[in-house]
């Protein structure tokens, strides 16, 4: 312990080995300028993994919620999964958990790279970080050295995080792993995300505002540098497991190998998937040309992986000539393109890749800020905003410029951009009725790019996903697309279209099998590769020398699911929130591939329910609980 407000410079004791995990945490307080380390035991491991599944029960058994977001004494959990920093495929994921600014329930925002393997290297599954500095500081974790400190970023603060990046790389140690935020992040913007890697390589953990957390608590950034390596109960046999996994891993993600997310934007709108003109639209001639497959062959600089993948879908581009000059970085994936594309009606690839770039830059979430604009586009053309509002802007749709411009006003929360920083939920509620008829979000957060009425088993989940409409809590839409996973129950492609309790138990079994992923540290993009749960039990068995069996991984995906809608439900979420916009259960697609489709959302929640085995106030009852090993 140091004293109130004094910087951390404490020697860490040298270790040049540890288990598999660390079996440890380090808990900052930021306003005392304290720390001290924590256990986690093994019982705790196999009951709750790590990661989101971790932070969960530890927010659960700790949260006060009459605590705003924001509040200094509301925590920032940061935790590995299990798996993070061995070389089990893709196993490197951490995730950024606690309560959203932006929905103001429980919020886990996850991100690949390298950072959360650097963590681990440096001796540490996680972080729960509390209270908010005097000043602006960075946090930097070094087991080389043998320290921890908080140093002065005083240097930083206003910096966008590519110069952020850049000048702690130079100023720590040039192999360190950096996350941190932007502009976004300061001006507390509630759809701010945390920004990882170098500039030139970003990733972000970006949903639901938790950059504006570690922006409320005046924590510019996170450095960790480590040389501390993973031990296994059997590095022979876990290396030959990974050895064929990874092999029927890259014969199955070839196109992802070659064109990242976005590869599958033509097929995605041949099926309805994509999102058009702020859900309005049903056809877009113009995919063909901001697809993957064109925006890599044009602006290709060379492919990237996170660590420990096998699968390589990052993409880093430059586009040096033209309207718009992109600088050498992360090329885009599927939502952004959606986002920035067919959702504005924007047919520049160029303009979509600067989109990109800037959110990178200034820290916010591609989705999110999409989704804003796309929205405040909509209502400048019902002219419920006008010139005025924007700073003079011409915010309509199928004009890049004007949604080039929106985004360091958003980041800056200047003009119009104020509102929008709140997210579409508030911005919509400010606006007034008629603006809350096209708002697009489930419990505050603005939806992701599947379209719930191409798959209606997304319906189910975005109702019903515990931080908001997120996709990746399902992604039972990959059953339409012909990814079957047997071993899950799923070898034959379901009726995408019919609301029937079919729909209803894929989004369940497939909310259960993802719930596993960000604990254990996976990439989920390996179950599009057609890894199933009797392949991730091989991983995870050859990795810890643990037993498990599908059924114990699918129950471990249950617990951890209940678990958090019980921290929801101590937010005040109830059955009234399961639900969608209104337009996407009472507009249909006029043409395209899901022409004419609405999902019978209320049909399949009864079914929902009763397989979760909550109340009609959507409460687990306690027997599912106990059986659980909850309460």
């Amino acid at each position: 312990m140091v004293s109130p407000g004094a910087p951390i410079a404490v020697r860490l004791l040298k270790e040049d080995w540890m288990a598999v995990y660390a079996g440890k945490f380090l808990r900052v307080d930021l306003s005392r300028g304290t720390w001290r380390e924590e256990t986690i035991s093994d019982d705790q491991v196999r009951r709750w993994l790590l990661g989101s599944g971790f932070a969960a029960r530890l927010y659960l058994d700790e949260m006060d919620p009459t605590l705003d977001p924001l509040d200094p004494a509301s925590p920032l959990l940061i935790f590995n999964g299990v798996l993070a920093g061995t070389f089990a495929p893709t196993g490197c994921h951490t995730s950024w958990c606690g309560r959203s600014p932006l929905t103001g329930i429980w919020n886990e925002a996850t991100v690949g790279s390298y950072w959360g393997a650097e963590l681990r290297f440096a001796g540490y599954d996680g972080l729960v970080i509390t209270g908010r500095a005097d000043h602006p500081v960075y946090l930097y974790i070094n087991s080389q050295t043998g320290t921890i400190e908080l140093r002065d970023a005083s240097h930083l603060w206003g910096l966008d995080y590519f110069a952020t990046a850049d000048a702690l790389i130079e100023e720590t140690d040039p192999r360190a792993q950096v996350a941190g935020i932007g502009p976004a992040g300061e001006n507390l913007v509630r759809i701010a995300g945390i920004m990882v890697g170098p500039r030139h390589y970003v990733r972000a953990a970006a949903r639901g505002g938790m950059g504006a957390v570690l922006g409320s608590k005046r924590l510019k950034a996170i450095v960790v540098r480590g040389d501390r390596k993973p031990d296994y109960p059997d590095p022979r046999a876990l290396r030959d497991v990974v050895r064929e996994q990874n092999a029927f891993i890259k014969e199955n993600s070839i196109s992802m190998s070659n064109f990242g997310t976005a590869g599958g934007m033509v097929g995605m709108e041949k099926h309805g998937d994509i999102p058009i003109r702020n859900w309005q639209g049903g056809t877009w001639p113009e995919v063909a040309g901001v697809a993957g497959t064109v925006i890599f062959d044009k602006y290709l600089v060379r492919h990237t992986h996170c660590f420990a993948c096998p699968i390589g879908c990052g993409k880093e581009i430059e586009v040096t000539e033209g309207k718009y000059i992109v600088p050498r970085g992360e090329g885009v994936e599927y939502e952004t393109v959606a986002g920035f594309s067919a959702l504005m009606d924007n047919p520049s690839p160029e303009a979509v890749a600067l989109a990109n770039s800037l959110c990178n830059r200034y820290g916010l979430d591609t989705i999110s800020t999409s989704a804003v604009i796309a929205f405040a586009m909509e209502a400048y053309e019902r002219e419920i905003i006008g010139c005025d509002d924007t700073g003079g802007v011409d915010l309509r749709f199928s004009n890049p410029d004007a949604m080039l411009e929106m985004i360091p006003k958003i980041a800056y929360r200047r003009d119009i951009g104020d509102v929008l920083a709140e997210g579409v939920r508030e911005a919509a509620r400010r606006l007034g009725d008629e603006a809350r008829r096209f708002a697009i979000h489930v419990k505050g957060l603005e939806m992701a790019y599947h379209d719930p009425r191409a798959f209606v088993s997304m319906a189910v989940n975005y109702a019903t996903a515990a931080r908001g409409a997120c996709h990746l809590e399902a992604l039972s839409y990959w059953n339409g697309y012909g990814i079957l996973l047997p071993d899950l129950g799923y070898s034959e492609v379901l009726d995408p279209h019919s609301s029937d309790e079919a729909q209803a138990r894929l989004a369940y079994d497939y909310q259960n099998y993802m719930s596993a992923y960000n604990p254990l540290g996976l990439c989920k993009f390996i179950a599009k590769a057609k890894v199933g749960p009797q392949r991730v039990c091989e991983i995870v068995n050859a990795a810890l020398g643990w037993s498990w069996a599908p059924g114990d991984l699918l129950t471990m995906g249950d617990r951890l699911f209940q678990l958090k809608r019980l921290i929801n439900v101590r937010l005040g979420v109830t059955a009234a929130d399961d639900t969608l916009p209104e337009r996407l259960l009472k507009e249909a697609r006029p043409d395209g591939g899901a022409a004419g489709v609405l999902p019978d959302l209320k049909r399949m929640l009864r079914t929902y329910y009763e397989l979760r085995d909550w109340d009609e106030n959507g409460v687990p009852r306690p027997e599912r609980l106990q059986q659980l090993g909850i309460a």
